[in-house]
């Protein structure tokens, strides 16, 4: 009892900050403006997830609500700052296992921790020529793929860092130092997963566009993690993604190795084209993705990506597997009046060697009941060959914002 009044005190004490719930924040001319003209935001998530993986004597019923409070000041002569707080509590029984409750093994894991933490909180500066930030931030590069927030988890993803951006016409810069990762494990993990990464990193994202409806990026990622040795990488890559009429392309290729203390000395490269097609409002695509392995000693990894939008929701692949994996997929999306609907194949297998992973099937329906409220409904099928166990995942969520 007393944790969660802990719990809520910390929101009730960040809504005082501001007088004017739900005021839009404005441009300050004083300083006394930046509190009288800032804003302040709520949202809600709650959301039920079924998992039935046969490595579980039981299957998980999870029932969780994510409450996040973001006050922004008002910018004055540039500078500008935001704190956000989330409050992730289980509703019901808690017949699911977290990195920490203990029931890993009777329960499949569902990576939803109870907890009230400061997501994000940090200065802006934002100037006619370069834009900086300083603190507990979101950091988004591209298609997440390297670097994400890992939204979909009810705790997020969000880096201790310092962060400039420089723009200048079709090119832009991104780069950031991170000293912290804050993983999705929540702040009371104490199990086998960290709560942080404690980091000495270095993220760099670069774009240009040729012309119009095509972008190039060029990235490194040279990740040190003190704490987690193992995923400690240096990365270079490029990718391209354009639009021609109702056809889309996309690439990419990458190079990684060890980096600093990493006790694994290792060369691998990444590799992905998709070819999409629209037609009368239907999106479809085909794509190959590789996450390629040295010799089946150790395989290419994305340790900060949002993992759960790559290589099925079912979320097998998390870590790469030591012989590394080929996924091809196919996906279909599109809408029936206001509700969109996707729906992915994948088919996958070992770079190292001929083992047949799997397949998997996703499937995701999602309806705007208002402009505030959203449901979803979103379901994964893994079926196991050479790896991993059958799994089947159902989630429904609610989205409410304001």
């Amino acid at each position: 009892m007393k944790q969660q009044t802990l719990k809520y005190s910390a929101l009730a004490a960040l809504i005082s900050i501001h007088p004017f719930i739900a005021a839009t924040a404005e441009e300050a001319t004083s300083f006394s403006d930046i509190l009288t003209k800032s804003e302040t935001k709520f949202s809600f998530r709650y959301r039920y997830e079924y998992v039935d993986d046969n490595s579980s004597a039981k299957d998980a019923n999870a029932s969780t609500l994510k409450s996040r409070i973001t006050w922004s000041s008002a910018a004055y002569k540039g500078f500008s700052g935001l704190v956000e707080v989330d409050d992730v509590s289980h509703i019901g029984g808690e017949n699911y296992a977290t990195p920490s409750n203990g029931k890993a093994g009777e329960y499949p894991i569902v990576a939803d921790s109870d907890g009230t933490d400061i997501n994000q909180i940090y200065l802006k500066y934002k100037g006619d020529s370069f834009t900086g930030i300083a603190g507990r931030q979101r950091i988004l590069h591209a298609g997440q793929r390297f670097v994400g927030g890992v939204g979909w988890r009810q705790n997020e993803q969000t880096f201790d860092s310092f962060r400039l951006q420089l723009p200048a016409g079709p090119v832009s810069l991104d780069y950031s130092y991170i000293w912290d990762v804050n993983r999705v494990f929540g702040p009371d993990t104490n199990g086998g997963q960290p709560r942080r990464y404690e980091s000495d990193s270095h993220a760099v994202y670069a774009s240009f566009s040729p012309a119009q409806g095509h972008t190039i990026g060029l990235y490194s990622y040279l990740l040190d993690f003190e704490n987690a040795a193992a995923n400690s990488s240096e990365t270079y890559g490029i990718e391209y993604n354009g639009v021609i009429g109702p056809v889309s392309i996309a690439a990419a290729a990458a190079t990684q190795s060890d980096y600093k203390d990493n006790p694994i000395d290792y060369d691998a490269e990444y590799y992905m084209a998709e070819l999409g097609y629209k037609i009368k409002g239907v999106a479809l695509a085909a794509g190959y993705e590789q996450l390629g392995s040295d010799d089946g000693n150790f395989a290419f990894r994305t340790p900060l990506a949002t993992l759960h939008s790559f290589q099925g929701w079912a979320d097998k692949f998390l870590i790469t597997p030591a012989n590394g994996i080929e996924d091809i997929y196919f996906k279909v999306a599109g809408k029936v009046g206001p509700t969109n609907i996707a729906m992915f194949y994948h088919d996958f297998s070992a770079d190292e060697g001929s083992a047949d992973y799997g397949t998997e099937f996703d499937a995701v329906v999602t309806y705007p009941i208002n402009k505030n409220i959203s449901a979803q409904l979103k379901y994964a099928k893994y079926d196991a060959e050479d790896f991993s166990t059958d799994t089947d995942k159902l989630w429904f969520t609610v989205n409410m914002s304001f």
